[in-house]
């Protein structure tokens, strides 16, 4: 996978100050996203491909990068699946 995903036009990443957490707006849908899915979403800039965001993540989180890029393309996957992410 080495394009640059980025979020759909109609997807939208916020703080949801109610809930206190990240949220994945989409239209007549809210996902409540996971400490790992904001921080791979968060870096979604439609110039970074997966292995940079795997990369970074890797550094920041002090973890292995193969595992990291498996995690990585498998929230991205679930994501572009349902219509959120575009490569």
């Amino acid at each position: 996978m080495s394009e640059a995903p980025r979020l759909s036009p109609h997807a939208r990443l916020r703080h949801d100050a109610a809930r206190g957490q990240w949220v994945l707006l989409a239209p007549e849908r809210v996902l409540v996203l996971d400490e790992t899915s904001h921080a791979i979403l968060a870096l979604l800039d439609g110039t970074r491909d997966v292995a940079a965001i795997a990369a970074q993540l890797a550094a920041e989180y002090d973890a292995p990068a193969e595992e990291i890029a498996a995690d990585v393309a498998a929230v991205l996957d679930d994501l572009r699946a349902q219509g959120l992410v575009r490569p």
